[in-house]
């Protein structure tokens, strides 16, 4: 059997779909993913106008990059619209904003199994909601469930602090506490997770703190909103060599014969359990998907 890859997410990269000077320059970028954006980064005024490009956008995708469409709240004057859109442009997945509910997921689901040829198409949510953070748990359950097609949670950090009014210091303390819960939901639902933006794109220093600091929380990959972040993310978010070699350590030395059957085994001065054989083969598998 052929052991699947875990897909590259660690710089993602929003694109506004109404920005042709940015979108004409996607097959020169090294981000593992594009999001190319209906939502935010679109006036109202243009809306129609990106939809309508958006099937071009596709065909025209980089080889490498997984290419994501974000379409406007599905409830608003716009989503229904954009949904339809974007299914028929086939992305690789489908980033729905202003999640609250396992419902609201459900329901774009659904209208995806009624679609012709959407059956390969993923779904990611927008935590960036009070009622979101609520019902985190219930939503991450989704992704237990292949059928629910839920892939990938995206934080939304910029909308939290609007609607919350909690203020975004350079650390983040006041944030810390809904990233962990992310974190351990994303987990507990088998489901990637990528970082919220970082708004100030020329503060390099910065960008690379909280992309350390995301990646030591267990975030798998970072949304950027400039293609000057992406180097830094791909190195974040990148296994070390030091992690690396420890890893093969682990398998390598679990392989051997004589320890055959054995839960756990000593290596280096201290004992390694199977637990720590199994994280050891999911980092490997990673490095694999992104050539390290």
């Amino acid at each position: 059997m052929t052991e699947l890859v875990p897909p590259r997410r660690r710089s993602v990269l929003y694109v506004p779909a109404s920005n042709d000077k940015a979108l004409a320059k996607l097959g020169q970028l090294s981000c593992d993913a594009v999001i190319i954006d209906l939502e935010d980064a679109v006036a109202p005024g243009e809306k129609a106008a990106a939809r309508a490009k958006l099937a071009g956008i596709l065909a025209a995708r980089p080889p490498r990059a997984e290419m994501v469409v974000r379409v406007n709240a599905l409830p608003g004057e716009w989503g229904a619209d954009d949904l339809d859109a974007a299914i028929r442009a086939r992305p690789d997945a489908i980033l729905l904003p202003k999640v609250d509910t396992a419902r609201d997921v459900l329901e774009a689901g659904d209208a995806l199994d009624a679609a012709d040829g959407a059956g390969n198409i993923a779904l990611w949510a927008m935590i960036e909601t009070p009622k979101a953070l609520m019902n985190i748990g219930a939503i991450a359950e989704l992704g237990r469930d292949p059928a629910s097609r839920l892939a990938c949670f995206v934080a939304g950090t910029n909308d939290l602090a609007k609607d919350t009014g909690v203020a975004v210091t350079p650390d983040r303390r006041y944030f810390l506490p809904w990233l962990m819960q992310m974190v351990l939901a994303a987990r507990a639902g088998g489901l990637d997770l990528l970082d919220g933006v970082y708004n100030d794109f020329r503060d390099a220093e910065g960008f690379a703190r909280e992309c350390a600091e995301a990646a030591a929380m267990g975030f798998d990959g970072k949304t950027l909103i400039h293609p000057a972040q992406i180097e830094a993310a791909n190195a974040a978010f990148s296994p070390s060599e030091a992690a690396l070699a420890e890893a093969r350590a682990i398998s390598e030395a679990f392989a051997r014969p004589e320890n055959a059957g054995k839960g756990v085994i000593a290596l280096g001065g201290r004992m390694v359990e199977r637990l720590h054989l199994a994280q050891a083969e999911k980092l490997l598998a990673k490095a694999g998907g992104i050539g390290a």
